[in-house]
């Protein structure tokens, strides 16, 4: 693992599959550890403030549980994650690890790369991709122990883009994985587990630990630490349709430049103009601070999608200069240039 950066640990696999009962095992047990846990799985929480002390009482609290409800997490990348991501590390008191728990519909690749982000990836490492299996489902031939269940949950996901087959999804999901957790072993007899582990690891193209848990029990150090690095590892992870040699459902890559500019004449008109730079261009995210006419304090710029919120935050201070300095992050290849001159444009 890189060191100075916080390690996160994706915990994906399907809805019924065990996830959250591993994650409240962990995070009762996790010695110290002060964890940030990112929940997309649809439905309860399944954990609260009591379970967090296991953290220690002086280090987890119940904000250190985020909910992203606006769909699968993958489909939401650039309007939920990044900018949850960049919300926890500008916090003072920053997390020893973060856990996300995936929806069972997420697409594991697409955000393991969202942490190659220009915003992120200096600060935060994948630790490892845990991938959940209902043992006992895999034994009887299904993917999850209620696929009924599964579909509802597609069918409720508003924000979902892709229609992936379930054997896809499970294929990528135990394609991506540095650790494939058979959860509900005890309900499998031992040779029927036994066939199911060699099932899955036959499907597993390079080395990746299989354990058999009971109740998602596992110990915190079998979960965390494993220093993968899954996000400078993704030609080893690839999905269905990249197997397929299909263009896939993530982005290939990110970049980011700065622009600087001058003072504007007025913030709503700025904020409107930035608006139409974003859907022109395609820009997935713009963030800086502006100098405007007449106003002593600068003003905050955080444009996510289409939505560009700006709000003054403090005064100048005198021993900085009063100008403005914007972020823009898009997809690799976007036009540097043409985007620059639109946005001084708007600084005339």
């Amino acid at each position: 693992m890189e060191l100075n950066k916080i390690p996160a640990t994706v915990i994906t696999g399907f809805l019924g599959a065990g996830k959250t009962t591993l994650i409240r095992h962990l995070l009762a047990n996790a010695n110290g550890r002060r964890i940030v846990l990112i929940i997309n799985e649809f439905g309860d929480l399944g954990v609260d403030g009591e379970v967090l002390k296991g953290c220690g009482d002086e280090t987890c609290s119940e904000d250190d549980i985020v909910e992203l409800a606006n769909g699968c997490i993958c489909c939401t990348v650039a309007d939920d994650f990044v900018p949850t991501m960049t919300s926890l590390l500008e916090r003072e008191a920053r997390p020893d690890h973060i856990v996300i728990e995936t929806s069972g519909l997420a697409l594991p690749q697409p955000l393991v790369n969202a942490f190659n982000w220009p915003e992120i990836r200096e600060q935060v490492t994948v630790d490892g991709v845990v991938t959940v299996i209902d043992a006992r489902a895999v034994a009887d031939g299904r993917f999850a122990h209620d696929e009924e269940r599964v579909a509802e949950q597609r069918a409720a996901d508003e924000a979902l883009d892709h229609e992936s087959p379930l054997e896809e999804l499970f294929e990528d999901q135990i394609a991506c994985a540095d650790l494939i957790v058979l959860n509900k072993s005890d309900l499998v007899t031992g040779k029927n587990l036994d066939e199911v582990q060699a099932q899955i690891g036959g499907q597993v193209n390079r080395s990746v630990k299989l354990v058999r848990a009971e109740h998602g029990s596992l110990p915190a150090d079998v979960l965390l630490g494993m220093g993968a690095a899954s996000e400078a590892d993704l030609d080893n992870r690839k999905s269905h349709h990249q197997l397929a040699g299909e263009e896939d459902h993530d982005h290939d890559d990110f970049d980011s430049f700065v622009v600087d500019a001058g003072v504007a004449q007025d913030a709503h008109a700025l904020a409107d103009g930035l608006a139409a730079l974003i859907a022109e261009h395609n820009i997935l995210r713009l963030k800086g601070f502006v100098a405007v006419s007449g106003k002593p304090m600068r003003l905050v710029v955080q444009a996510v999608g289409s939505r560009v919120d700006h709000y003054y935050d403090r005064d100048w201070r005198k021993d900085e200069p009063v100008a403005s300095r914007l972020v823009v992050i898009g997809e690799s290849g976007f036009d540097r240039d043409a985007i620059t001159g639109a946005a001084r444009a708007l600084f005339a």
